[in-house]
């Protein structure tokens, strides 16, 4: 394990080194131009307008203040920079030198009170300090350890805020995780970023293989095991929305980079699973789709997942060898995990293309599972083991892994070659060349050795070509459209769900997409006797909470139940679908400035609020989010979802007006035992007042009489064209709106408690 951890990392560090060296000469354009070193006998202060660095020399115990002297995080009482060789225990620093200081940077040498020694190099921006530890003897590994004296509350860590024994809310209380991540299946979705919203401040080691977190009482702890060096260990300072863009640029500096997302994700879709389950061919697909399209259900995206491939007598190998009545059976064992590349079951899906084609006529996006793992004898493998594109053990040698699927132990593709990447991608062609639109990623189980950010580099290739990317697996960065959390369930925790997507919004994933309505069960029975009656309140609930999430998809056919949760589920799809510019204009907000508009958890909107703390959790089932900055969120979800139909909903300060009824609410307030029923759309409207929907084929531009004087860009579903609305409202009884470039005014109207007009994207407007 520490050898293959070793020799992935020191990759790893050579390209963060050269992307560091990239990412120093362009951040000097942000530098604040001014900051100061005071190196006294016992301590070392930086002064800069934003903050001020303090480092006592022994135990190299540092902490940060705002300029007025107030405390953002206070120095670890014993020591803020920990040290050993692997096998060792941590060692405190002694004493701390400077040995240079330019500016924007500084470069200090420790020791450890057992004779170990290290270099820190600091560099400082107008909000972000980042620290950089590099052992004297490079020949060794290391555990290096920062931290500061303990505070909260603290929140983010993605997939690992919601698993794990005694996790009851998202607040990152008593969180230790070494390593971080377990492998379990469960956490695919990695970071270890956490910001700290009351104080104003965020940290994140950047290190994809064995991290180590420890928040609780007497320490906030980030580090690194089996490690040359750390190279990348960031501060944040300032308000949720400086902190994040200052966040965006460390990953996309570091080399975890945030890529543009495309509108058609944030749409309705289907994915098969849920609805046949292995059931799948080119009927059964075409037949489910369009009962959904019969019954109105706007789908935008569709997924196949698995079962695509060939798997029976009849079919043919990669070079067109029919399969013999005897080897068909391994054969198609050999096919599975969609590393069949281009090949498909000739007798379920006989003419790929017109298949395709069916639904992209349909306007549908078509994508298909895509794993990284090769079966041994399969179509491709040998051409990988002679080109020495797998994982190798200590010894050099391909090494098989046991991963959830296949069955059987693979090859995992070594992504940290670049040439193994170029040829996975090539290989992915032959999907495209029949039309698939992109992938859905879904590589899990996979070993705790192998490192996190694994399967980034092939999702980043498959997303600079333009392919539509759901991912699964990630860390830090976001190398794909949408972030699924993992299969979520009737039989499992309800409370999870919310829990986890707002844990990938703090974490810095605000393209959340909850999973299929539904789970995988119903179409699979494995829910067993469950009652009838609870799956059908199971189903309007999650397609409630869904609907207002940035993604949504549907499998099981509400239909199935009765006409009534039909039109329920098809009402919440219809919301989902009249937002879908709304909310994909916020995810390209986030994708420009890193603060997560699709997805944003209140506290990070209202920081100093303490209403908004202490509602996300087990007890209160209070999960409410912001989508964009003129929705509120609040469904009813939880466990407690088929026996509630009231919740305290908490309003922020502000004007907040029911989406459904038009009542308004001046907040702060809580809304105590709140009727949410079955048929109760779960949006308030505040903030900004504004909100693009879409009706048919046009845009519609939505002002609600609540915020007289604001702004707003709307960017368009093609990423590029944006609109910008200015609103200064003297009367709410004669609204005026005017395209801005022309000054003639455009048609307005009154529907559902808002002025109405059609939008032209690219068009500005002042609504007076």
């Amino acid at each position: 394990m520490t050898i293959l951890r070793n020799n992935y990392h020191h990759f790893h560090s050579t390209c963060i080194a050269f992307l560091l060296a990239i990412g120093l000469f362009l951040s000097g354009c942000r530098s604040s131009g001014s900051f100061s070193v005071d190196d006294q006998s016992d301590q070392v202060v930086v002064h800069t307008a934003n903050y001020t660095l303090t480092i006592e020399k022994a135990g190299f115990k540092f902490g940060f203040q705002k300029p007025d002297g107030s405390v953002v995080a206070a120095p670890h009482p014993i020591s803020g920079l920990q040290l050993a060789k692997t096998g060792a225990e941590e060692s405190d620093i002694a004493d701390t030198r400077v040995l240079t200081s330019e500016e924007g940077h500084l470069e200090l040498e420790v020791n450890t009170t057992d004779g170990l020694s290290a270099k820190v190099e600091i560099t400082l921006w107008p909000n972000t300090v980042k620290y950089a530890v590099v052992p004297a003897d490079a020949a060794d590994t290391y555990s290096i350890l920062l931290r500061t004296a303990g505070f909260g509350p603290a929140y983010g860590m993605a997939d690992a805020a919601a698993y794990g024994e005694g996790r009851t809310d998202l607040v990152l209380e008593n969180f230790v995780r070494d390593p971080l991540v377990y492998n379990n299946g469960s956490d695919r979705m990695i970071s270890n970023f956490a910001i700290y919203p009351k104080q104003g401040f965020a940290m994140v080691n950047m290190e994809p293989d064995w991290k180590v977190v420890r928040i609780n009482d007497s320490e906030n702890l980030q580090g690194s095991r089996e490690v040359n060096n750390m190279p990348a260990f960031y501060c944040f300072l300032g308000t949720p929305v400086e902190i994040y863009q200052d966040f965006l640029d460390a990953r996309n500096r570091e080399g975890y980079p945030v890529f543009q997302p495309k509108s058609k994700w944030f749409g309705v879709g289907w994915e098969a699973f849920g609805a046949l389950a292995w059931n799948t061919n080119s009927e059964s697909v075409k037949e489910n789709i369009n009962q959904y399209l019969e019954y109105g259900y706007p789908l935008d995206w569709m997924v196949v997942g698995s079962g695509f491939w060939p798997r029976g007598v009849g079919e043919f190998d990669e070079h067109g060898t029919p399969y013999t009545t005897e080897s068909a059976s391994e054969a198609a064992k050999k096919l599975q995990a969609t590393t069949s590349f281009g090949m498909w079951d000739k007798e379920l899906y006989p003419d790929p293309k017109s298949f395709i084609d069916y639904f992209h006529q349909k306007g549908l996006i078509f994508t298909i599972g895509l794993r990284i793992g090769f079966i041994p004898g399969g179509p491709f493998t040998d051409e990988g083991l002679e080109r020495g594109y797998f994982l190798t053990d200590a010894a050099g040698e391909p090494e098989l892994k046991k991963v959830g699927f296949p069955r059987v132990p693979v090859y995992l593709l070594n992504s940290k070659k670049p040439e193994a990447v170029g040829w996975y991608v090539h290989l992915c062609e032959k999907w495209l060349d029949y039309g698939v639109d992109g992938f859905k990623e879904d590589l899990f189980h996979w070993p705790k050795d192998l490192p996190d950010d694994l399967i980034d580099p092939v999702n980043r290739a498959l997303m600079e070509k333009g392919v539509y990317i759901m991912g699964r697996n990630n860390y830090l960065g976001s190398p794909a459209d949408i972030h699924r959390y993992d299969d979520f369930n009737y039989n499992q925790d309800q409370d999870r769900g919310p829990i986890n997507g707002l844990a990938y919004a703090f974490s810095g994933f605000p393209n959340v997409y909850p999973d299929i309505v539904g789970g995988t069960g119903l179409a699979t029975g494995r829910f067993g006797d469950a009652s009838r009656a609870k799956l059908r309140i199971y189903l309007i609930r999650y397609a409630q909470f869904a609907s207002v999430n940035p993604s949504m998809a549907f499998g099981y056919g509400p239909w199935n139940f009765d006409e009534t949760t039909n039109e329920l589920c098809l009402k919440a799809a219809q919301l989902h679908h009249r937002l879908l510019p709304h909310i994909f204009s916020s995810a390209m907000r986030a994708y420009e400035t890193g603060y997560p508009y699709p997805m944003t958890p209140l506290p990070l909107a209202y920081p100093q609020d303490p209403g908004v703390y202490g509602l996300a959790d087990t007890t209160r089932h209070g999960y409410e989010w912001l989508i964009g900055e003129s929705l509120l969120a609040a469904p009813l979800f939880g466990s407690d979802y088929d026996r509630s139909y009231t919740r305290d909903i908490y309003l922020p300060e502000g004007k907040w007006m029911d989406y459904d009824d038009g009542k308004i609410y001046e907040g702060p307030t809580t809304l105590e035992g709140f009727s949410i029923p079955l048929e109760k759309t779960p949006l308030f409207v505040g903030g900004t007042g504004f909100v693009v929907e879409q009706e048919g084929d046009h845009l519609v531009g939505r002002i609600y009489p609540l915020q007289p004087r604001s702004t707003t860009t709307f960017w368009h579903t093609d990423g590029k064209t944006k609109s910008e609305i200015e609103v200064d409202v003297a009367d709410w009884n004669a609204v005026k709106v005017t395209d801005s470039a022309n000054e003639k005014e455009v048609n307005v109207e009154q529907v559902r408690h808002a002025w109405q007009f059609v939008l032209q994207p690219g068009t500005d407007y002042r609504i007076n």
